[in-house]
């Protein structure tokens, strides 16, 4: 895990307590890792918060696009005026 150099305004402190038994296993983890345990915690720890956002991010998209297939199916099934010409543009590429 190599580190980056930051100016001092990219860099923000993160203090946190935490019961010792947890402190000695990431301090261990970090050692076997071969890496400070101050990169070894930044790693974890962004590697954690993307997981769950991704996570996040996917249930509401797909809430989102099920709304709007639901809605889709709802509408009006005539087709409109760019749907008519994608056909037609469909059509001559096919005919080719």
């Amino acid at each position: 895990m190599p580190t980056t150099e930051n100016t001092a305004q990219d860099i923000a402190r993160l203090n946190i307590r935490l019961p010792m038994h947890v402190k000695e296993r990431i301090e261990q983890a970090a050692m076997v890792s071969g890496v400070s345990l101050t990169d070894f915690t930044i790693a974890n720890l962004s590697e954690s918060a993307d997981e769950i956002l991704e996570r996040h991010h996917f249930r509401k998209l797909s809430n989102r696009d099920r709304d709007i297939f639901l809605a889709m199916l709802d509408a009006d099934d005539e087709p409109n005026e760019n749907l008519i010409e994608a056909f037609k543009i469909h059509d001559e590429l096919i005919a080719e």
